[in-house]
């Protein structure tokens, strides 16, 4: 019999947890001595950075949305908030002493786009200080509401070369079901105005899951984003979080989630586009890829106060929360802060994090771990630092390994939700089992 997974049931829950970074923020806590952000930054690699600039504020809160965020803001707390984005990006450019090159940028969220047509100028001028910014490729998340052309126009003519949008379903009633009220015409008219204002690269983002979904349904909105011949296109299972809209629905769902996605994996590979990771779908194209940052190793500065920067040994970020009251107090001392020289909340990476960290980022994409890469990083064989783990994989059927690659098998992508949250360190779980927001 195999060995039950560390934190999985021998009968797998394929649904554990979404992992798009390592470790998770409910695992960072305040550093008993902050460093300042010059040392931080000091001995680091600085030729291929990541530039993440985070805007906490959205039009309305979709009922399975956890990230940090809130609705609605006077224009007294946005004009605040870039404020405190300028002096922060002060502090940062001064921890870098005049170094570093930037390889890509996106603006996150929230959303974005909640910003108005001169609020987004600032935004890009605040994010123009940094060496490279308008030429690097850069990312930019919106919401049909928020997707009008004034905004779109001032994003194109700043150096946007992606635009993503979450639309969830191009059915009202699931739309409705996932608390995210908007009527697809409003969405058509927004990917109207997307595809008008011209950027090379369109995401949109679909939901399988929700109460009342079908493969029927699902297969017509798959089909409705197809006909906008999107570059991208990001499939996520419904999640149901603490604190979110739709935290008291039952979660025994499983069986329909894991349908629904080979529904849509098939239906895309059928439509020519490839498999990047279990959500991201790509049309195939020369200029795919589009940067040569590489998120297992290059380090990644973050603004904003949802925003998190990665170094190799630190990570770091403001405290996090989900529940409203404490994301509006959270973002009400980030716009009074007037000190950011230094990192106060956070994660330092021991070796065997390092590696972790470096196996998580790379499993879970379809091209699998470099065992070259790992062994010119760490003087070591995934296979030999993680035996057991890796050994269960493989003898469920979720992994293949080769002289050069450890990648996860077809199967093992759809189990991507599962495979991700099995690696995580003792202490890194018992830290998120241990988080209370203040």
């Amino acid at each position: 019999m195999d060995r039950p997974i560390q934190g999985v049931r021998s009968v797998v829950n394929q649904y554990q947890a979404y992992v798009y970074a390592y470790p998770h923020k409910t695992a960072y806590r305040p550093l008993p001595a902050p460093p300042a952000l010059r040392d931080v930054w000091a001995s680091e690699q600085l030729d291929s950075l990541f530039l993440y600039m985070h805007v906490p504020f959205c039009e309305m809160r979709c009922g399975f949305c956890n990230l940090f965020t809130r609705t609605g803001a006077p224009e007294e707390l946005t004009g605040a908030y870039l404020n405190a984005l300028d002096r922060q990006a002060t502090a940062a450019l001064d921890a870098l002493d005049g170094k570093g090159s930037f390889a890509t940028a996106a603006f996150g969220g929230g959303t974005p786009t909640y910003f108005t047509a001169p609020e987004l100028e600032r935004l890009c001028d605040i994010a123009g200080r940094f060496p490279g910014f308008g030429t690097i490729p850069l990312g930019v998340e919106t919401s049909p509401a928020t997707a009008t052309t004034d905004r779109l126009t001032v994003l194109a003519e700043r150096g946007t070369t992606r635009i993503s949008i979450g639309v969830q379903s191009f059915i009202d009633d699931e739309a409705r079901a996932a608390v995210r009220p908007q009527k697809r015409a409003e969405v058509e008219a927004a990917l109207d105005r997307i595809r008008a204002v011209g950027f090379p690269t369109l995401n949109i983002d679909l939901i399988y899951g929700i109460d009342g979904q079908t493969p029927a349904t699902w297969t017509h909105s798959l089909n409705a984003a197809l006909a906008w011949r999107p570059e991208e296109i990001y499939l996520y299972p419904l999640y149901v979080r603490p604190k979110t809209g739709l935290e008291h629905r039952a979660q025994d769902w499983d069986d329909q989630r894991a349908t629904l996605y080979r529904i849509g994996r098939d239906h895309l590979l059928g439509e020519g586009y490839e498999q990047v990771s279990m959500r991201m779908f790509r049309r195939p194209s020369a200029t795919a890829n589009g940067t040569e940052y590489c998120c297992q190793t290059d380090g990644m500065i973050g603004l904003g106060c949802g925003a998190r920067s990665y170094t190799s040994r630190l990570h770091y970020s403001f405290e996090y929360a989900v529940e409203t009251r404490l994301v509006r107090s959270i973002i009400d001392d980030y716009v009074r802060e007037d000190d950011f020289t230094t990192a106060r909340v956070g994660f330092e990476l021991d070796d065997d994090e390092r590696r972790r960290r470096h196996l998580v980022q790379s499993l879970l994409q379809a091209t699998g771990v470099d065992r070259s890469h790992y062994r010119s990083r760490f003087n070591t064989d995934p296979l030999d630092d993680f035996p057991a783990d890796l050994t269960s994989f493989h003898d469920r059927g979720w992994l293949e390994t080769s002289d050069d690659t450890i990648r996860l098998t077809p199967e093992g992508l759809a189990y991507s939700d599962a495979i991700g949250p099995a690696l995580f360190s003792p202490h890194v779980q018992a830290l998120m089992a241990a988080y209370k927001a203040r």
